[in-house]
């Protein structure tokens, strides 16, 4: 029997597909084996394989321009790891590592036949020209996502197109977050107040201290976007919404060049295979993320 997902009809694709492939990009910093994969480099600890498996596509580059572009983290989350890593070991080690985990935990949820089953390479095909379809510009992650060679196996070759395809819009999300001038904390409080997410997880996990995390709440407050319970108002409501149509827009042109056949067939496809990751409780509800996990079905 095989892992379902219930995706939600009246949900647009580009949200959609995002739900899909985000499932299993994710097991990269949820799995133990793959989070870990870069301790044998010298990486220590789970914030600091994710720091560097995050942005060992960029290169060896600092941790400012790291901090930029992972938007929500605080600069001492990033320092701790950049740029002392790059002297222990390289980009390109890390990125080995990164998908050696990848191997080992997609091979225990989907099957040691992974690499060889018809219905992962047919997905992986689709993925990879929907992720080479994607404008990249002004897309910082996306672009050297995109940049890496193609993997052998079916099943690294669709992760990393997810890995492209979720950090493209991810670098939209920023975009339409940045252009409202929302400071990240006050990011994070919409996805909590919306019942995305958990603050204290993530306020540790980005290593925001307690009076930098309950200024940005009074400020919210104070901008009517959330109440004093944390939950969104009828603006602060309105705001997540526009953030989240502006990003599903920013991100809908991979889909599009790929065409709603090919779409719908590559959704089809993801389905059991997000389905399964489900089903293995790899992934936490709620989880910082702000990922919905829709139930688990068998058919």
């Amino acid at each position: 029997m095989t892992a379902a997902l219930q995706q939600p009809a009246s949900q647009n694709v580009a949200r959609r597909m995002w739900q899909l492939f985000e499932t299993f990009h994710a097991v990269t910093y949820f799995d133990p084996e793959a989070r870990s994969a870069a301790e044998s480099l010298g990486v220590e600890g789970f914030w600091g394989n994710y720091v560097a498996m995050r942005s060992a596509p960029l290169g060896a580059v600092g941790p400012d321009l790291v901090t930029a572009v992972f938007y929500g983290f605080h600069p001492d989350r990033i320092a701790a790891t950049l740029p002392a890593v790059w002297e222990s070991t390289t980009p390109d080690a890390v990125l080995a590592a990164r998908l050696a985990g990848v191997d080992r935990a997609l091979r225990r949820v989907w099957g040691e036949s992974a690499a060889e089953d018809p219905d992962v390479r047919a997905a992986a095909d689709l993925a990879w020209d929907a992720a080479q379809a994607a404008d990249c510009a002004g897309r910082p992650l996306g672009a050297a996502n995109r940049a890496l060679p193609r993997p052998d196996e079916a099943h690294l070759a669709l992760w990393q197109a997810a890995t492209t395809l979720r950090e493209h819009r991810g670098d939209g999300h920023i975009a339409a977050l940045t252009v409202r001038r929302i400071h990240p904390v006050t990011a994070m409080l919409l996805k909590v107040g919306a019942g995305e997410s958990e603050a204290e997880p993530l306020r540790l996990g980005r290593k925001w201290a307690t009076f930098e995390w309950q200024a940005a709440e009074l400020h919210a407050r104070e901008q009517g976007l959330i109440d004093d319970a944390g939950r969104l108002t009828g603006t602060g409501a309105a705001l997540h919404e526009a953030v989240e149509a502006d990003t599903d827009s920013a991100a809908a042109g991979p889909w599009a060049q790929l065409g709603p056949d090919a779409t719908a067939k590559l959704e089809r496809l993801l389905m059991p295979l997000a389905g399964r990751v489900v089903a293995a409780g790899l992934l936490p509800e709620p989880n910082p993320i702000g990922l919905p996990l829709p139930g688990a079905a068998t058919s």
